[in-house]
């Protein structure tokens, strides 16, 4: 007959074989969790200094994008104020050009008609003299 002791402690043997057995496989899956979870940490760390690399990778180009951009801006603007200037300058020189030309013609004019000259300018202070004294 078999003795009750022994199948309680075969059966006790039994769980304990079946408990240690159940915590192995579960510390074994939790093992594989866990390498799992910091391969796909690890793949998220690289994707995302992927990502960072390549921001910082766009961000220079477009510093040198912008530096060009506003040296020809500012080479552009340099040119335009050359022409700016060297067109004052041609239109300065015309209008003094002509303004000589006008006093030699004035003055030849008053040279050959003395009185006449003399005349026209005694009425243009006339007129602007009254002008002046209504004013």
């Amino acid at each position: 007959m078999p003795n009750p002791q022994n199948n309680i402690k075969s059966g006790i043997d039994n769980v304990a074989d079946k408990a240690k057995s159940a915590t192995d496989k579960v510390a074994t899956a939790a093992n594989d969790v866990k390498q799992e979870g910091q391969g796909i940490v690890g793949a998220v760390k690289e994707n995302a200094q992927a990502v960072v690399d390549k921001a910082g990778e766009w961000a220079g180009h477009a510093k040198e994008r912008l530096g060009d951009w506003a040296g020809d801006a500012k080479d552009s603007a340099r040119h335009a104020g050359e022409k700016v200037q060297e067109w004052a300058g041609d239109a300065y020189d015309y209008a003094g050009d002509k303004m000589g030309d006008f006093g030699k013609e004035v003055t030849s004019l008053v040279r050959r008609h003395p009185v006449p000259a003399l005349l026209v300018g005694f009425g243009l202070g006339l007129l602007i003299g009254r002008t002046a004294r209504m004013i």
